[in-house]
């Protein structure tokens, strides 16, 4: 990249390397903004007569056509990409969604000297038009070198970043009680229904049963007919692990018990099921508070119709003390 002064009439298309301003001070033209005619017919009325503008030299890329190419392939799903002054991209959800982010591959990208992403947290849960992630150049030009090999790990290793729609998910709940299944109904339904607001759904079904393993299976499998996006088990009782009531009945219906135990606190007790794609949740004590706990970090991917794996639990270690 180099520097130069040129006359203002010849400017046109030049890139500025410095702030214009008025003679009060006020900002005329920004760094990095590309001239037009319009731009150099302010600038004579200005008073002024040269500027100092960038030249791309061979090898290089220029600050916006490069952030949108990463922009590009660096994401899918529901994804509205604009490009922003100062040659920043940004990456904003264009319907509810939850955000999945490779974070390795982000680290890998984020090592290039002339590029900068930030992503909200994996797993995050996005309303229409809010920020997902933001690419940011080098200022005014990338070597071409460098754009190249991220462009390749990219196409090579897959998008960083993918918006997973939120459509018209339904979610199972049952309430369960060692006397009264009632009780955890009346104890818990207030919280969930706040719970499941945040994310723009709530309860489609609902079922109330004593916890014995035979209530708790025939229970199950009514919800599991309705075909649900998720089944949620609020149980006043904790688990000593899958082989409690609990545990027993999600096996006995044909769950994959896919993990016990969370590193997140509140919420370490968790129990995650699949039937089929339908995973089975059970988080004794999450229910009683509104407070952020590990059902929050999970509803929003299996929301979005996404199979946590017993893999990702395990990493939500890293912030996973919530209080």
């Amino acid at each position: 990249m180099r520097a130069q002064t040129v006359n203002v009439k010849e400017s046109t298309g030049r890139v500025l390397s410095c702030t214009i301003f008025k003679a009060g001070g006020k900002k005329l033209l920004a760094k990095g903004h590309t001239i037009s005619e319009e731009d150099v017919k302010l600038l004579e009325v200005e008073g002024a007569n040269e500027v100092w503008v960038t030249q791309l030299e061979e090898g290089e890329v220029g600050e916006d056509e490069a952030v949108m190419m990463i922009a590009s392939e660096m994401c899918c799903g529901s994804v509205d990409i604009r490009l922003s002054a100062g040659g920043r991209a940004n990456l904003s959800t264009t319907e509810p969604s939850c955000i999945l982010v490779d974070d390795e591959l982000l680290k890998q990208i984020n090592c290039t000297a002339s590029i900068a992403i930030a992503t909200v947290l994996n797993f995050s849960h996005i309303i229409t038009g809010q920020r997902a992630a933001t690419i940011k150049s080098a200022p005014f030009a990338v070597p071409k070198d460098q754009l190249d090999a991220v462009m390749s790990i990219l196409k090579e290793r897959g998008p960083i970043l993918q918006a997973r729609p939120i459509r018209n998910p339904s979610v199972a709940v049952l309430y369960s009680d060692p006397v009264n299944g009632e009780r955890a109904h009346s104890l818990f339904e207030g919280v969930l229904r706040q719970r499941l607001g945040k994310f723009g759904t709530g309860v489609s079904f609902a079922l109330a049963c004593v916890e014995d393993e035979a209530a708790v299976t025939r229970s199950m499998q009514h919800l599991l007919r309705a075909k649900p996006t998720v089944i949620l088990i609020a149980s006043t009782t904790a688990p000593a692990g899958p082989g409690d009531v609990i545990g027993r009945s999600m096996v006995r219906v044909g769950c994959h018990l896919e993990r016990f135990l969370a590193p997140v606190e509140p919420g370490n007790l968790l129990l995650l099921g699949y039937y089929e794609d339908i995973p089975v949740v059970s988080a004794p004590g999450c229910f009683r508070s509104a407070k952020p706990n590990v059902v929050d970090l999970i509803l929003p991917p299996m929301l979005a119709r996404y199979r946590v794996s017993g893999w990702e639990i395990a990493c939500l270690g890293h912030g996973g003390l919530l209080a």
